[in-house]
């Protein structure tokens, strides 16, 4: 049957997939370094594209291919490009169109290190990346110069939870000849396609919802433009050298047989515990796209099939408040990273968010209180427990 016959759920487990000559009911993994050719004529087809076959893993390896392919069915592309990181990813896919003189424009709201990238290394390099509220399209295009060659953002943001109407966005780029590269980790193909709204390329870091189980590092970027996708790999992965290993890919593919029924819980938690944030007296703010009160639910509504696992929210209260309250937490563990099995909180200020001036927080949408939440797939009522429990000990 062709992709575009199949659910989400059957993609996820079964696009691209190609009969193993064993029979093995899950793909082998090509733990191979290189791959020989039979003479030099083969080699020179190989290399010159007239034969597609693998040369050297770092270009291209069964294995890897398979995950490729197996996203760019998730998220209505053509192709996609597997790195050894998200931030591989989305620095590749930056560099892919800017050179020294450009400009990026950015939402407001990033993830600590792409923020960190295009705001201390990128201008190394004479491209230099401005910050907007991008979910205000008015300041988005005033904001165009002729130096603007792409418009990057999240929706929904890390770690504020902020909404960005992608299709909106990706008319007005188009109007200018400017390209729009959405980060979709938070949301996952399962609740967003970016593609399908207008977006030119979209990444992940594939560390989180797409292996589900923290056991990898990874990123991978789609795009529906296959020459831009031949150009990504040849031209900026397999220069830059980001490439994945052949066993993070297969854990990749295992991880996306069960993405689907792990988004409905990561939702489902979440939406529990925004319930009982919501009445509870210490709480003072709640960032969660799934609220009426959101200023973007309605586009949530719109544009996304759910609205996911992360939670953000602030407590009355300092800083110290906010240090408390994950002191006191037992079952819900303190780390860095989102989409795994078992919950994980963090204070994003102090921790992946650190790049980013303090002075100048609240500009970015978020503060130094801020704890964000990654719902993970334990019963509900024992992480409600453990919140509650840490509030106590707050108060």
């Amino acid at each position: 049957m062709e992709n575009k016959d199949l659910h989400f759920d059957t993609l996820a487990i079964h696009a691209a997939e190609k009969t193993d000559q064993n029979q093995a009911l899950n793909p082998p993994i090509y733990m191979t370094s290189t791959f020989t050719f039979t003479d030099l004529q083969q080699a020179d087809d190989t290399f010159s594209f007239k034969r597609k076959a693998f040369v050297y893993t770092r270009g291209g390896n069964p294995t890897i291919n398979l995950f490729e392919a197996r996203m760019a069915a998730l998220e209505s592309g053509v192709d996609s490009v597997a790195f050894a990181s998200g931030m591989a990813a989305i620095t590749s896919v930056l560099l892919s169109f800017v050179k020294n003189g450009d400009e990026i424009l950015a939402h407001r709201n990033l993830y600590g290190s792409t923020f960190g990238a295009t705001a201390h290394l990128f201008p190394n390099y004479g491209i230099i990346t401005r910050y907007v509220n991008m979910s205000d399209l008015k300041q988005v295009e005033k904001s165009i110069t002729p130096k603007t060659k792409v418009l990057y953002l999240e929706t929904p943001t890390n770690p504020s939870l902020e909404i960005i109407d992608i299709a909106e966005l990706s008319k007005i780029a188009r109007n200018y000849g400017i390209k729009v590269v959405v980060d979709n980790t938070f949301a996952t193909p399962y609740f967003q396609k970016p593609l399908e709204l207008g977006a030119d390329v979209v990444v992940h870091s594939a560390t989180k919802y797409i292996s589900g189980h923290g056991d990898v590092v990874a990123g991978v970027a789609i795009s529906k433009d296959q020459e831009y996708i031949h150009r990504l790999k040849f031209g900026y992965m397999c220069e830059l050298g980001g490439v994945l290993s052949p066993f993070n890919a297969w854990l990749l593919l295992r991880g996306l047989k069960t993405l689907s029924l792990r988004m409905k819980r990561h939702e489902e938690n979440a939406m529990a515990i925004v319930r009982y944030l919501k009445n509870h007296p210490l709480v003072e703010k709640i960032m969660y796209p799934g609220l009426e009160e959101h200023p973007g639910h309605e586009l949530a509504r719109k544009q996304m099939t759910g609205f996911g696992g992360i939670v953000s929210f602030e407590l009355k209260g300092d800083v110290e408040t906010a240090k408390a309250f994950v002191r006191n937490l037992k079952l819900i563990k303190l780390a860095v990273s989102l989409g795994d099995a078992e919950t994980l909180v963090e204070v994003p200020a102090l921790m992946t968010h650190r790049d980013y001036p303090e002075e100048k927080l609240h500009e970015f949408g978020f503060s130094r209180k801020t704890v964000r939440i990654s719902t993970g797939l334990e019963h509900p009522d024992d992480l409600i427990e453990d919140i509650e429990r840490a509030l106590k000990g707050v108060e």
